[in-house]
């Protein structure tokens, strides 16, 4: 079992930043590969970022590339996503995630999940 916990949600305005959190127990962090999905209100869950357990292999969806960053620091068991330029239409619920086979690009199969925590982005 492998448990996630998101911080790092907030209100922004429109062009801010934030920095998104996951802190992960319970199994060997450095063999998972990681993501961040995101859920808006009336939408369907949607990879956003993964990355793979060196870190050496990420996956952005075309909305956020070029302004999401993932990264991990699996001395620490976490996660980061760096948001900047943020939208309005980044406004939604994140989710961090964590799966035990390995990275493949734009892969949404994923074995755990955190609680979620909200971002939103005042115009």
């Amino acid at each position: 079992q492998v448990q996630l916990v998101e911080s790092g949600g907030g209100l922004v305005q429109a062009g801010g930043s934030l920095r998104l959190s996951c802190a992960a127990s319970g199994r060997s962090f450095s063999l998972l590969t990681m993501g961040w999905f995101r859920q808006a209100p009336g939408k369907e869950r949607a990879l956003v970022s993964s990355i793979s357990w060196s870190g050496a292999s990420t996956y952005y969806a075309d909305s956020v590339k070029g302004r999401f960053t993932i990264s991990r620091d699996n001395g620490k068991d976490m996660v980061y996503l760096q948001m900047n330029s943020l939208i309005a239409a980044d406004t939604a619920g994140y989710y961090c995630a964590a799966r035990t086979g390995s990275w493949q690009f734009g892969e949404s199969e994923y074995d755990y999940w955190g609680q979620g925590t909200q971002v939103t982005v005042s115009p």
